[in-house]
């Protein structure tokens, strides 16, 4: 079966084609950084409008570099998301659906980057443990099966990537911050300022990251009057990373110990950052697993390949899939192909 996946949750266009039996065939990504980062954040409308003018080219494209026509399902991020964003790829999907004839699968965004390591060569067997960070999420979700889904401990403010981003603008780092932090962290000592491990020490498996960017604040704030920000920006930044990591890594140990889990998979933008993988691969007695660097962050790959794995769930193109929120406990095992 050939899948054609389009992500528009947010700020990326995501265009692939993935064939069941040979894998990934084609891809294509583009970003809307260099657009937003003049606002510092990602403009809804904006982000809407550039979709639009990029999702069909970057379509034409999959298709011609793979020698394929047209596909035989397509897949599309139906949320949680930018709904503006959301509306034009699930529209696109129900068009292209609608004239060629094939039918549509609306994806749940983050069930695409649960299912990202599954195109490694050696991709995880259920159960496992999951791990999602990225700009809009941070969560620990219980995987018996796809679609079988528990979510063990979600943030109650910030997401990790937000975080990172927020504190890389009181560093004066611009947008996007998280990659730009985590570079200035390499020359820093993550032990020049003791930063809060927030949670960590409290019951379940809760996240809260806006009291250690309240603290950040205010050692910037600090430095700032006493004239020593710049000297001191490379150590705030590590000391900020590893307070980070360090309360990911203990929250994420403590529920795998409680599920006896064998395997964690981390997911989301967040993955990609050098020290957690470092880090929870030294930590965790299992197996680890991630998408590689490029699958981290959205991407239309995640989501042809959970539409392969939802192709029972395809229904005819009528009806456009788009909501901002959607908890992915409310999803079920994929049906069986229709």
């Amino acid at each position: 079966m050939l899948v054609l996946g389009l992500e528009t949750s947010c700020d990326e266009t995501g265009v692939a084609l993935f064939d069941t039996e040979k894998g990934l065939l084609a891809e294509e990504l583009h970003s809307q950084v260099d657009l937003h980062a003049v606002y510092g954040g990602v403009v809804p409308e904006i982000a809407s409008r550039d979709h639009l003018k990029r999702l069909l080219p970057l379509t034409r494209a999959v298709l011609e570099s793979a020698g394929v026509e047209r596909p035989d399902l397509i897949a599309y991020t139906a949320g949680p998301g930018l709904v503006g964003a959301l509306m034009v790829g699930a529209g696109m999907a129900n068009g292209l659906g609608a004239a060629w004839g094939c039918p549509v699968v609306p994806v749940h965004h983050m069930e695409g980057h649960l299912v990202a390591p599954m195109l490694e060569d050696d991709p995880p067997e259920y159960p496992f443990l999951a791990l999602l960070v990225s700009g809009g999420h941070t969560m620990l979700v219980w995987i018996e099966a796809l679609g079988d889904y528990q979510v063990l401990g979600s943030t109650l403010d910030d997401a990790v990537g937000e975080a990172f981003d927020k504190t890389a603008k009181l560093l004066g780092l611009g947008y996007p911050g998280g990659p730009a932090l985590a570079k200035l962290a390499e020359s820093g000592d993550d032990t020049a300022f003791a930063f809060p491990r927030p949670m960590v020490n409290r019951p379940g498996f809760d996240f809260s990251f806006s009291g250690l960017k309240t603290s950040v604040m205010l050692k910037v704030r600090a430095a700032e009057q006493d004239g020593s920000l710049d000297s001191s920006r490379a150590d705030l930044a590590a000391s900020f990373q590893r307070a980070v990591v360090d309360t990911l890594i203990k929250r994420t140990l403590k529920a795998a110990g409680e599920k006896s889990a064998e395997r964690v998979v981390v997911a989301g933008g967040v993955g990609a950052n050098q020290l957690l993988r470092a880090e929870l691969a030294d930590s965790f007695a299992g197996s680890v697993y991630y998408p590689r660097l490029r699958f981290c962050t959205d991407n239309g790959a995640m989501i042809a390949v959970a539409g392969a794995l939802r192709s029972g769930d395809a229904e005819e193109p009528a009806t456009i899939h788009a909501r901002a929120r959607w908890s992915l406990e409310t999803l079920s095992r994929p049906a069986i192909g229709k």
